[in-house]
Order: structure tokens, then sequence, then C-alpha cells
């Protein structure tokens, strides 16, 4: 099958690579040099052969059910040491755009998209760094929607299908995560990413109340403190003390729904 290539007529400010298979949409946009340089690149794929999340886990999509997509961004008025403000906007437009759809969408920190206590989305966030500052961020996204059943061993998976019944065109959220995305990123530009974060803790997974989880020391239940600047997650547990962490140092217990639960 040939790829098309597209340039959105009333989005000049970016192209739009459409793409019938490949590897990863991320592996392709670190290769891929356009004759004309745009604001961003993004590239869609029916299907990905070697979908990858965070930490190298593969991400599993039937072929053309899904939405997977990466965006090519050059975000060089952010310093390296503030670069999860990208994170926590694309977040947001996939969280805030999927609520259009059904209630009960989440953002488990950092940045996987939940419906519950199951995983409808997932974010990969690369970034390149010329000094302290950003160069080039090429953001993955994988998204469940129109999945009706999942094989591998993932653990709580979930698509837009089966929360509500019937299926979704995929372009039509596309659309919307970019139209979000790009008000987030000027936003970010004017530097006013006050309410970025704020809609970010409102938009938090197990943003109110205490919750089980684990780390390199054993089971606690705490509460969600903050986000840092840096990422970093601050949780408050029973006994009043503050808790900060990185990625992967800490896990979430949660429910799977018999009688059992999973840390992720």
């Amino acid at each position: 099958m040939t790829d098309a290539l597209y340039t959105l007529d009333d989005s000049l400010w970016f192209e739009w690579v459409e793409l019938s298979e490949t590897d990863s949409t991320n592996n392709f946009l670190k290769n891929y040099h356009p004759i004309e340089s745009k604001e961003m690149t993004l590239v869609t794929a029916t299907y990905q052969s070697a979908g990858r999340g965070q930490q190298g886990n593969s991400w599993e999509s039937e072929k053309g059910k899904n939405l997977l997509f990466s965006l090519r961004i050059h975000p060089r008025m952010i310093e390296a040491n503030r670069q999860f403000i990208l994170s926590q906007a694309i977040s947001l437009a996939i969280c805030s755009t999927l609520s259009l759809y059904t209630e009960d969408i989440s953002i488990k920190w950092p940045n996987d998209i939940y419906w519950k206590d199951k995983k409808i989305g997932g974010i990969l966030i690369e970034n390149t760094l010329t000094g302290k500052q950003i160069d080039t961020c090429i953001i993955g996204a994988g998204i469940n929607v129109n999945q009706e059943t999942f094989t591998s061993d993932a653990p709580n998976p979930i698509s837009l299908i089966q929360i509500i019944k019937k299926e979704t065109e995929l372009t039509f959220i596309l659309a919307e995560i970019v139209k979000r995305f790009k008000e987030y990123l000027a936003q970010i530009k004017s530097h006013n990413t006050d309410e970025i974060v704020r809609f970010y803790a409102d938009a938090l997974y197990r943003r109110n109340g205490y919750h089980a989880y684990s780390d390199a020391n054993g089971s606690f239940e705490a509460k969600i403190t903050t986000t840092q600047p840096s990422g970093h997650l601050v949780l408050t547990d029973r006994e009043g003390r503050e808790r900060t962490y990185a990625f992967k140092e800490v896990r979430f217990i949660i429910p799977n729904g018999t009688n059992k639960t999973i840390e992720l």
C-alpha cells in the first residue's frame, strides 16, 4: 500500500503524514526530514508492528481500530528541567477530548490515560536537548478506540467502544486532540502555564483521598499532594510524611475486579 502525504489546508503550520504501516510512529519521525520545515509534524499509522510504551513496553493494537500517532515539535523556549509541561499538555489534550465521549477519564501520573481503573491510552515522549533547552520533542500516543478484545498480557486495557458501545471516527478524535494541544502550546510559548498545571492536577487519577501504593520499601497508603515542575510526584502518607518520586520509583496498587490487585 502506498503511504499518503497531506498538508492540511486549514493548518499550514503543520504537516500530516499518513502511513498504512510502520514499526513505530516515533521511530518514523526520528528519521523523517521534510523538504519544508513546519512548526509541527503529525504522523498517523493504521498499524504499528513495534509500538512502544514507557520503559520499552509493547503496545497492542488491532489494525485500523485504534488511534496511533506521533507529533514532532521544536519547543526551544522550554528548559530541560521543565520539560514535564509538555507531558502535562498532551495528556490534558487527550484526556479532555475523550471526556467529550464518556465520563471518568483521568490521567494516571505521569501520562497514562485511564477510564476508572483501566488504561485506555498511553503516551511516550522522547526529547533531544541542546544545552539547557529542548531542541526536539517527539510525542507518541496510542489510544484504544474501536478494538473490542485484547489478547496480550496487558493487565488492564479498555477501549472507547467497550465503554460507550459504539464505534467512533478516529479522525474526529485526532482533530480535537491536535486542536487542544495547539492551544496548550500557545500558552506554553507565552509562559502562561498556570492553567495547564491546574487542569492537570484536577484531571489526575486518584486526585482525591488515600489510595494504595508501593515503593522499594513496601506498600503504603497515601494521597497525591502535587506534581513538581520536574515531573516528580509528591505523595503524603497517612503518617503525614511527604514522599517524592521520579517515574518508576512508585507503583499504583490497582484493583482488577477479581478480588486481586495489580501494581502499575
